[in-house]
This record gives structure tokens, C-alpha cells and sequence, in this order.
């Protein structure tokens, strides 16, 4: 077989560096590309992150502002209008055995027991103000003192039924002032209207909800319950924290059902 000139042999050696220098250096250039993109993609990653934490930052700021502001709201209302109502009490009491005259002594019953319901609904909001009681326990701790209190002057029985993790849940403000008030509602209809002698509620947390269940042994409800008797508040209470309020078929007496969709 004929050899190839020497000319050609150093073209094609010559060729085919160049050619393996060219693969080089585009193999080189996809490489630098490659690392700049991934440097930028670093980077961007970085400002993202810089970014979060300045949104969360920010987020706890307004957080704690918001907080600080409650605190004191609820200091304010303490020290001026709770000073100012039990102060409008004690005169009232004062002037009510100072005074003889049967219908100055009802008008001042009268001022006394609505400085106590004042008192009562300042201390309400007080409690809803307070960040530290943003938990499903002490929502449940703070609604069963109140219901016990208010029976203690009746003649009904109350019954309570825990069903709750012991893990704590976060209640927002808004949570637990709606659902408190529309338990409220629910005990003070048993109390008007049921003619019932016993009333259990029962407090059930589920991994996707808070529900409440009163149940009482008294004349239930008709067949075809009309609005009244704080039916509509509760619902309303209910819907503007996006849960639902039921009327559970019951054989004897009426059961309420509450339910609060929890947070994840």
C-alpha cells in the first residue's frame, strides 16, 4: 500500500489537532456557561432568600406592633373605663342605702346591674385582646369558667367533655371572640328557653377542625325553627370566621353543633 506524502500527513495531523483544540474549546466555553449560570442561579437564590427575610422581618414587626397595641388597648380599657364603672358602682350602691325612696332604690338597681354587665363585657374584651390567650386550651379553659359561673345562679346542671390533643393550637382574636359569643348565645337560649335541667358541652379538636357541641335535656326546638333566639347571630358569628353552625336532630332537648376550620 502507497504511503501518503509527508505534506499530506502533517496536513491531516494539523487538521485534526485544530479539530480536537476547536472540541476543547467549545467543551471549555459550555463549561464556563454552565458555571456562570449556575454562580447566577446561586445569586438569585440568595436575593430570594434576602428577600424572605426581609418580608418575614417585616411580618414579625407588624406582628409584634400589632400585639403591642393590643396590650395597650387592654391596659387603657383597665385602667380608665374599668376604674370608671366600678366607680359609677360603689356611688349607686352608696346612694341606693342612703336613700329611702322605693323608686330611687330600683332606678339605682337598675344603674348597678348595668355597671355590672358593663364590667362583665369589658372583661370579655379583655380577655379577647389578650395575646396570650391565642390557644384552643385557654379559649377552653376561659369559656368553661364563664358557663359555669353563669349556670351557678340556675337551676341547670353543666357538663364538659374534652377532646383535645395536648399540643397547643393557635385561635386568632377573631376566632375566639366569634365562637366565645356564640357559645354565649347557645347557654343563655338553654337558660330562657329550653326549660332544660342539664347541659353538656363538649370541646373535640380533629387535625382540620375545632367543633363544640351543646346538647341539653329541655323542650328542643320545633320542627321548623324560627330565627329567633339568636339562631341567625350564631350563624352569622359562625360564617364570619368562615365555619359552620348545626342544628343536630336530637330525641329529646336540642344539640348545637359548632365547627371552626383550624389553620395548617
Amino acid at each position: 500500500m502507497r504511503e501518503l506524502p509527508p505534506e499530506i500527513k502533517l496536513t491531516y495531523t494539523i487538521a485534526i489537532i485544530i479539530m480536537l483544540l476547536f472540541v476543547c474549546f467549545i467543551i471549555m466555553m459550555v463549561f464556563i456557561y454552565n458555571k456562570k449560570q449556575l454562580i447566577q442561579q446561586q445569586k438569585n437564590q440568595i436575593k430570594e432568600s434576602e428577600f424572605q427575610n426581609q418580608l418575614l422581618q417585616k411580618e414579625l414587626e407588624r406582628q409584634k406592633a400589632i400585639q403591642l397595641e393590643r396590650e395597650r388597648i387592654s391596659q387603657d380599657m383597665h385602667d380608665d373605663l374599668g376604674a370608671g364603672i366600678s366607680a359609677i358602682k360603689l356611688q349607686a350602691e352608696f346612694l341606693k342605702y342612703k336613700m329611702s325612696e322605693e323608686s330611687f332604690s330600683e332606678d339605682l338597681e337598675a344603674i348597678i346591674n348595668t355597671s355590672e354587665e358593663m364590667n362583665l363585657a369589658m372583661r370579655e374584651i379583655l380577655w379577647s385582646l389578650n395575646s396570650q390567650n391565642d390557644t384552643v386550651d385557654n379559649f377552653i379553659e376561659y369559656t368553661t369558667l364563664y358557663i359555669k359561673r353563669f349556670l351557678s345562679k340556675t337551676n341547670i346542671d353543666s357538663h364538659f367533655h374534652l377532646s383535645v390533643p395536648e399540643k397547643e393550637t393557635n385561635l386568632s382574636v377573631k376566632a375566639r371572640r366569634n365562637l366565645f359569643l356564640a357559645l354565649k348565645e347557645a347557654v343563655h337560649n338553654v337558660y330562657k328557653h329550653s326549660g332544660a335541667n342539664n347541659i353538656s358541652i363538649a370541646f373535640e379538636e380533629t387535625e382540620n377542625n375545632f367543633q363544640i357541641t351543646i346538647t341539653d335535656d329541655g323542650n328542643g326546638l320545633s320542627h321548623t325553627p324560627q330565627k329567633g333566639n339568636g339562631l341567625t347571630n350564631m350563624t352569622l358569628r359562625m360564617e364570619a370566621i368562615n365555619g359552620a353552625f348545626k342544628i343536630i336532630p336530637a330525641q329529646k332537648g336540642t344539640s348545637l353543633l359548632f365547627v371552626y376550620p383550624l389553620e395548617n
